[in-house]
């Protein structure tokens, strides 16, 4: 131990074994059989004599490219989405805040924003209120944490803009190929196909974005398919690194595009409910659900997973990346279904009610009735209006008109 002594030893000699455990994972996770078909292997995708091929290495840009996309996200709902949603007269609802109570503030914190009943009224003892005040509490304190409108309108339209900038650009750059309109060609010398540059910068926009979107989920609005979101960011994002690690980058661009086809869709027609442009939104929300039905419950499984699942093997024997690429589409499909029965509600709602209201993920602003308060029955006049000895009717034309402000949102109390 001349020299460096046994402590010397110890220090020089860890670092090595950090490096030989790491450099033994790094060869077992990029084996050839885990990514490419038997008889392929990484030496045969080097680039080479001009051909450039898809690296893993490449989605690494994707990581500062998520930051410039945040930036430019909040400039544009900072200088384009908030003045402009000003300029449609939007205006959120001003919420009066709730009076400072430390017990129903812990409880609404710690155990939940809905008490049970028994729960309400031993807070109400607790706290010397009656039943009704308590439940006025909550109510307004959940009211007080729901996201203003505008916000909503912001966040949808920088989506709205980029969803459609993804959708134009991924038909530039996949226009003029041959499995866009045939995808059995996905197949056709795989894993061999050289990357295109048009393709791989619209590969890795796309990757930024969706982890751009991971990175604002817990900022963002928050909707009761969160879980579900979450779910379908991480998936995507998984799915766009793999295809282009394994060189699917054909069948990759397919699944893309066919997402881009109607997210844009979905975005405007929340645009236009906000600004309550009713005929407009009806009109988008139908065309939205049939692009929605046809691109993920049809096309998805008949042309997507069908060439996955059957095509991609032809000619190969099933490898890993197979089996890992179909499993990710097959959770992929199970979250379209999911959220078509989302949009059924929403569509048997607009059928029975003429229009479309509200996005059924969304919470609602709770009015003084909610929470199932036990409200005095009234006789009711002719026309609806509630009678009242002593007061005047409180629901004619002008009595409504007057509650609202000119954007249409009925004034806080």
């Amino acid at each position: 131990m001349t020299g460096l002594g046994f402590e010397g030893c110890i220090g020089v000699c860890q670092p090595d074994k950090k490096d030989r455990m790491w450099s033994s994972l790094n060869e077992w996770l990029w084996q050839d059989r885990f990514w490419l078909p038997a008889n392929n292997s990484w030496a045969d995708l080097e680039d080479r004599d001009g051909l450039v091929y898809p690296h893993p290495r490449d989605m690494l840009m994707a990581l500062p490219l998520a930051l410039v996309l945040l930036a430019v996200r909040f400039t544009f709902e900072r200088f384009v989405g908030l003045p402009l949603s000003r300029w449609l007269g939007l205006r959120s609802q001003t919420r009066r805040l709730v009076k400072p109570i430390a017990a129903l503030e812990k409880h609404f914190l710690m155990e939940g924003q809905r008490p049970t009943e028994p729960q309400m009224t031993l807070l109400a003892t607790q706290c010397g209120l009656t039943l009704r005040q308590t439940q006025h509490w909550f109510r307004r304190r959940r009211n007080q944490d729901r996201p203003c409108l505008s916000k909503k309108f912001c966040e949808a339209s920088w989506r709205f803009v980029f969803y459609l900038c993804s959708f134009i650009g991924g038909l530039l750059v996949l226009y003029h190929e041959s499995w866009l309109w045939t995808p059995v060609m996905c197949w056709d010398n795989y894993p061999k196909q050289t990357l295109k540059l048009a393709l791989y910068h619209w590969y890795l926009m796309e990757l930024s974005f969706y982890i751009s979107l991971l990175i604002t989920l817990p900022f963002d609005i928050k909707r009761k398919d969160f879980k579900e979101q979450v779910v379908h960011h991480f998936i995507t994002i998984t799915l766009i690194v793999f295809s282009y690690s394994a060189n699917l980058l054909r069948i990759g661009s397919l699944v893309l595009l066919l997402h881009d086809s109607s997210d844009f869709l979905l975005e405007a027609c929340k645009l236009f409910n906000y600004t309550h442009w009713r005929r407009t939104c009806d009109t988008l929300f139908i065309i939205f659900s049939l692009v929605f039905f046809y691109t993920r419950l049809v096309l998805f499984p008949t042309e997507i997973i069908y060439t996955t699942y059957y095509e991609s093997i032809a000619n190969l024997e099933p490898f890993f990346s197979y089996y890992f690429f179909n499993t990710l589409l097959m959770l992929l499909q199970l979250l379209h279904v999911f959220w078509s029965c989302l949009i059924l509600r929403m569509i048997y709602s607009f059928m029975k009610k003429g229009q479309m209201e509200k996005d059924v993920r969304s919470d609602v602003e709770e009015s003084d009735s909610s929470d199932g308060e036990a409200a005095p029955e009234v006789p009711r006049l002719k026309n609806g209006a509630a009678h009242q000895p002593g007061a005047a009717p409180t629901d004619g034309p002008r009595i409504r008109a007057a509650g609202r402000v000119a954007n249409g949102h009925t004034r806080a109390t």
